[in-house]
């Protein structure tokens, strides 16, 4: 269904639009997401409604990264120095905040509720990447938080299509609503 309207206390959370995760293979092009979720910022900043940056950074001796035994490991990759940086595309501006996590939720282990709920945000509409991971954590764990979530359709992407589209056709419809970048702001207004 399409979003008609946000609630009028409703945050944007862009997640992990930073230097290496987006320069991993997607199948949309990282910077055309990037330069979505900067037009949903410049919104989102021009009604004075917060922007939450969320990256994900591990210590330098790696001792908070997670270690579970699975059967499809992460691929092995040397971080830049430069990995956890944020995209300087997307800006910054009084209504910004940053977030940490260390793993796929920006909820779990981190402030990210308690600087919605001060704010007395009831919405989220969310963006970045990966859909199948660090999106759709993020919404599952929003939604049993109660916040009343919209997904921009094409402001997210992923490194496997096929988890891309079952994220988008059959998940984020049962956790919110899910639309465009462009109807997203409208209903802003």
């Amino acid at each position: 269904m399409p979003v008609q309207r946000l609630d009028p206390r409703t945050a944007l959370v862009l997640i992990d639009l930073q230097k290496g995760i987006t320069a991993l293979p997607t199948e949309t092009s990282a910077d055309v997401i990037v330069e979505r979720a900067a037009q949903l910022a410049k919104a989102f900043r021009n009604r004075n409604l917060p922007v939450v940056r969320v990256r994900v950074a591990f210590s330098p001796d790696g001792g908070d990264v997670l270690r579970a035994r699975v059967d499809a490991a992460p691929p092995a990759a040397a971080r830049a120095a430069d990995w956890a940086e944020l995209r300087e595309e997307i800006g910054t501006g009084p209504t910004d905040i940053i977030i940490t996590k260390r793993q796929w939720d920006a909820f779990f282990g981190t402030e990210l509720d308690l600087q919605l709920r001060r704010r007395k945000i009831t919405g989220i509409v969310l963006a970045g990447i990966s859909t199948s991971i660090g999106v759709e954590s993020t919404a599952r764990h929003g939604r049993e938080l109660d916040y009343q979530i919209a997904i921009a359709s094409d402001a997210v992407t992923d490194m496997v299509r096929e988890a891309h589209e079952n994220s988008l056709t059959r998940i984020f419809p049962r956790l919110g609503q899910v639309d465009t970048t462009a109807r997203i702001i409208a209903a802003m207004a």
